[in-house]
């Protein structure tokens, strides 16, 4: 009588073991279902921006853009925004020469067209801001510039910037439309150099944009001219083919058309688009 004992009790372990591994089991897809729900941050953390954006811009985006850059890594912890500032038809040519970019931001649609015809942009150009002229003259405006028309005096040193440079481009437009001739001491390859000639009284004017007159505050005076708005430059943005972190570019792009953005450039000078 006492053998059939051992064999209950072994078929009880046995059915206990078997609810314990059942136990264990639910236990285990319970544990795996709160694992896999844990992971759904990680999931949005692995989706966040990161790495670095190339930014190739328009000398006159300087100030502007440098101050976006800045907010825009600190929005996205791990990201980094680099530029390289210019005049656009050399950062044009600097692009399809195959220099490594992501975003490509010109001063003017002529010179975005270098890129795109070369099949460097990635969809189409997006214009978010524009710019008009305006005479930087020296502290105080000693030589008492008041017009276009007062940079013909010979007696002028005036300085602009090279035609195939969208403000030199414009400069010429806005000559052109007021029937005058000005021969310059010097044409520069972007505006920032025309606008450091004036700063180190190395000349007495030069036609520049305005958001350049605003961003070097006390050094120079500016002067407004009608025909300025005869020559006002669109500035297109695009993603570049070849681009790194795409979403990162992306974002950045989405931030300087955005009304934050668009706050930053009015805020320079910069018109609405």
């Amino acid at each position: 009588m006492k053998t059939p004992t051992p064999r209950r009790s072994h078929r009880a372990l046995r059915t206990a073991g078997a609810g314990a591994a059942a136990l264990l089991a639910l236990s285990a897809c319970s544990s795996s279902g709160s694992d896999s729900s844990s992971t759904k941050p990680d999931s949005s953390a692995s989706g966040r921006l990161s790495g670095t954006v190339t930014v190739f811009a328009a000398a006159s985006l300087k100030e502007s853009f440098t101050t976006l850059g800045k907010r825009f890594e600190r929005a996205h912890p791990g990201t980094k925004v680099t530029f390289s500032f210019g005049g656009s038809d050399s950062l044009a040519a600097s692009i399809t020469g195959g220099a490594p970019a992501d975003v490509f931001a010109s001063a003017s649609p002529k010179t975005m067209k270098i890129v795109t015809d070369a099949g460097d942009a990635s969809g189409t150009p997006v214009t978010f801001t524009r710019n008009q002229l305006e005479i930087a003259t020296l502290p105080g405006n000693p030589d008492r510039v008041g017009s276009l028309k007062d940079l013909t005096d010979k007696d002028l040193k005036v300085v602009l910037c090279a035609e195939e440079v969208p403000c030199g481009a414009a400069a010429r437009k806005a000559l052109d439309a007021s029937g005058l001739k000005l021969t310059p001491v010097s044409y520069e390859q972007d505006v920032k150099a025309a606008l450091t000639k004036v700063e180190l009284k190395e000349a007495d004017a030069a036609v520049v944009y305005k958001t350049d007159v605003h961003a070097a505050g006390d050094k120079v005076e500016g002067v407004e001219f009608p025909e300025s708005a005869d020559a006002v430059n669109d500035y297109p943005i695009t993603l570049l083919k070849g681009a790194q972190d795409t979403e990162t570019a992306k974002a950045f792009i989405a931030l300087v058309r955005s009304a934050e953005g668009r706050k930053v450039l009015t805020g320079a000078g910069f018109l609405k688009p």
